[in-house]
């Protein structure tokens, strides 16, 4: 085996009350990439479909991920110089997921090249050394290395990260019935833009409400109690300030929860917007709610409902260039 096809899922993070610690993985959309091994030296991304990004491999994401594993890599195998410069990738991009939508798109591309590299080198890293790879490439795209996307990516399912130093995730316990539906307004809202307009202090009361929030939301995914998990998804603390970066955001959540939504707020930093509901009908009622209010608005944009992706990243085997 020298290739592989990767299809990487978009990525809801934050989840409400769950800021920087909860994601989840969608089942839809994702990426598609082709990953193939080479005995040329070094990483070279051939073609990228769908989206502009960046030319110069420093400021591409899946390069910054791979080049972390492989230099890793050969330092765990202890190759000597001949060896070690018979080692490359090929990179071949289809991204489906839009980059700045808020429903991790970068963490796609980095969460899937190193899941994939990991399978063609024969399985040397464990998941938490994987999803440490692909932060480095959210490092680029966002100034900061964060796991919300890239864990729930490469673990699938819900995902909690109770520490950075040293990384502790866990997978969280995803009911059956939980579906997503998605929102994502064709506007720009940079990260580092939205975490600038986010308060340095909050008040004690705020802090124990959100704590409560994010205890009983986790006991109601574990529980699959849908009335818990609706009364916890309340953000007080960043919901009410980067909801004024996105159009008609209340009375979307409004509509959305009469129709039958059990809640949901903005996903990542923005602009896109989730709702979670109970079955796969409510859910598509949701995404007709979400068209209805935006289809007046003079904004261009896309609408999406999935199931949780229990998996995550998936892949399969391919011996040849396309």
């Amino acid at each position: 085996m020298n290739g592989i096809k990767i299809f990487s899922p978009a990525t809801v993070a934050n989840l409400a009350c769950g800021f920087d610690v909860i994601g989840l993985a969608l089942d839809l959309p994702k990426d598609e990439i082709f990953l193939y091994k080479s005995n040329n030296p070094g990483i070279r991304i051939k073609k990228i479909h769908g989206s502009s990004l960046p030319n110069d491999p420093k400021k591409n994401v899946a390069f910054v991920a791979l080049q972390f594993l492989l230099k890793q890599y050969k330092k765990k195998q202890k190759f000597d110089k001949e060896k070690e410069e018979k080692i490359g990738f090929d990179i071949e991009l289809i991204k489906n997921i839009h980059p700045g939508s808020g429903i991790g798109s970068s963490a796609a591309s980095a969460a899937g090249v190193v899941y994939g590299a990991n399978i063609l080198l024969g399985k040397p890293f464990n998941t938490m050394q994987l999803i440490r790879f692909a932060m480095e490439g959210e490092r680029v795209a966002s100034g900061t290395a964060h796991a919300d996307n890239v864990a729930p990516a490469i673990m699938g399912g819900l995902t909690l990260i109770r520490s950075y130093q040293p990384l502790d995730i866990t997978k969280l316990h995803t009911p059956d019935k939980l579906w997503v539906s998605i929102l994502h307004p064709q506007i720009v809202v940079r990260t580092s833009d939205a975490r600038e307009i986010l308060k340095q202090k909050i008040l004690m009361t705020d802090a124990i409400r959100q704590w409560g929030n994010i205890g009983a939301l986790v006991a109601g995914l574990y529980r699959e109690d849908y009335e818990l998990i609706s009364r916890s998804l309340e953000d007080v603390i960043v919901e009410p300030i980067r909801s004024m970066l996105i159009p008609a955001f209340h009375e979307l959540k409004i509509r959305c929860k009469e129709i039958g939504a059990l809640g949901g707020g903005i996903s990542g930093s923005g602009p896109s917007v989730f709702m979670l509901s109970k079955g796969n009908d409510t859910a598509k009622k949701v995404t007709e709610v979400m068209n209805q209010v935006y289809s007046p608005l003079q904004v261009d944009y896309k609408t999406y409902t999935s199931p949780i992706s229990q998996q995550g990243v998936k892949c399969k085997c391919i011996q040849k260039l396309n």
